[in-house]
């Protein structure tokens, strides 16, 4: 077996080892369980930096003339990997939206009130509400 061909199988397994914690990911976000999201382990963590750095580094032409299955296990695990992180990212952005929606509503509804009681006199139109202790992000 090449280096290159070694490259490329431990390239597959570090792919294999990220799709299966992507994978326990979105099992945990689809039940409410975001705590135990294995991506924040700190070693799926290592372990996805050195893969990004090793494919930075795969080179193209030597992958081409790797075995035939060899490039098939390549582009099936990539491909895999590619769909589990979009849904992972579907997923962890619909449950930061959420979570910044209900932090909004919780802002607004003390803001209102703490709100004095508007009346009918002239100062009432100058007056504006403090912003609440909890802080939000504006955009949302």
């Amino acid at each position: 077996m090449t280096a290159e061909s070694e490259k490329i199988n431990l390239i597959i397994a570090m792919a294999e080892r990220l799709v299966e914690a992507i994978e326990a990911d979105i099992a945990a976000l689809k039940a409410g369980r975001p705590q135990e999201m294995r991506t924040l382990d700190p070693e799926i963590q290592r372990l996805s930096a050195i893969y990004g750095r090793e494919v930075t580094n795969l080179d193209p032409a030597r992958t081409r003339k790797a075995p035939a299955e060899l490039r098939r296990r390549l582009v099936a695990v990539t491909s895999k990997f590619k769909d589990a992180l979009g849904l992972h990212a579907r997923l962890v952005t619909r449950v930061k939206n959420a979570s910044e929606g209900i932090v909004k509503a919780v802002a607004d509804e003390v803001e209102r009130r703490r709100a004095p009681m508007c009346t009918y006199s002239p100062a009432a139109s100058a007056y504006r509400p403090a912003k609440g202790a909890i802080v939000f992000n504006s955009v949302v």
